[in-house]
């Protein structure tokens, strides 16, 4: 499929997704939303991908935030379904069975740092700013990140980022536990495919189980969350990769998946 604002290239099993509108230094609009969630869903129809990433083109954004000159002129209705619309793709990222990384090469602000926040984890570059920045302009964050920042930096401090659209750069972000690793400027997709490399000699299937109980088991009690792993557990048995792991370790050599 043909993209007006992405990029979707191939590395051996894994789709890279580059948000590009460097004009507007990646901006989300309607369209790329769109753009978005149509890649997403044709990676899920590909059993031969196993794994995602998503970047910004260029070197000084990921994704601004979304596009102002779009929004600005939104009814209350309008901006409703544009939230809507961000809610539907950026849940989607959880949802598919192969983690999705976000490789934050600059700017990620607004709904930039909700993009990143929907995928499984983030690399960021060294010179890279995290942000929800939209009170400043009488805003609020509207596809997901109250409740994705809250559950990954914490309560208080998410309040202090939001309340006052404080930026914090790729130090603190890594600091605070917002970013999984730093890469120098220019390099964290490199750094993002090295880790995929490690994430495809594992088994799939298990993957794809873990990633729907982290899911799951952030809105359930402990012990619910244990039964679900239990049930889990007793599913992986049931696979094929299950028998192919057990059995390259038993033949002391690396399993194929």
């Amino acid at each position: 499929m043909t993209y007006e604002n992405l990029i979707v290239t191939d590395q051996e099993q894994t789709k890279i997704i580059t948000i590009s509108r460097p004009t507007v230094l990646n901006a989300l609009n309607k369209q790329t939303l769109l753009e978005l969630e149509q890649a997403l869903l044709d990676i899920s129809n590909q059993d031969r991908v196993r794994a995602a990433v998503i970047t910004g083109s260029g070197d000084k954004s990921f994704v601004a935030g979304a596009d102002i000159s779009e929004m600005k002129n939104l009814t209350p209705m309008q901006a409703e379904q544009f939230s809507v619309l961000g809610h539907r793709v950026f849940d989607l990222i959880g949802t598919m069975k192969v983690p999705v990384i976000a490789a934050v090469n600059g700017f990620a602000l607004g709904g930039g740092l909700e993009l990143a926040l929907a995928c499984d984890f983030i690399y960021a570059s060294e010179n890279a700013s995290f942000g929800l920045v939209e009170t400043k302009l009488g805003l609020i964050p509207g596809f997901g990140g109250v409740a994705r920042l809250t559950r990954r930096v914490g309560d208080a401090y998410a309040r202090e980022m939001i309340f006052s659209a404080m930026q914090v750069n790729a130090q603190e972000a890594w600091r605070i536990g917002l970013v999984n690793r730093l890469a120098p400027p220019g390099e964290v997709v490199l750094a993002v495919l090295e880790t995929v490399k490690q994430i495809l000699n594992r088994g799939p299937y298990a993957i794809s189980l873990v990633k729907g109980l982290v899911r799951e088991g952030q809105n359930v009690d402990v012990r619910t969350a244990n039964a679900m792993e239990q049930r889990s557990f007793g599913l992986v048995f049931s696979s094929e990769e299950h028998d192919e792991g057990i059995k390259a370790f038993s033949e002391k050599r690396i399993a194929s998946f």
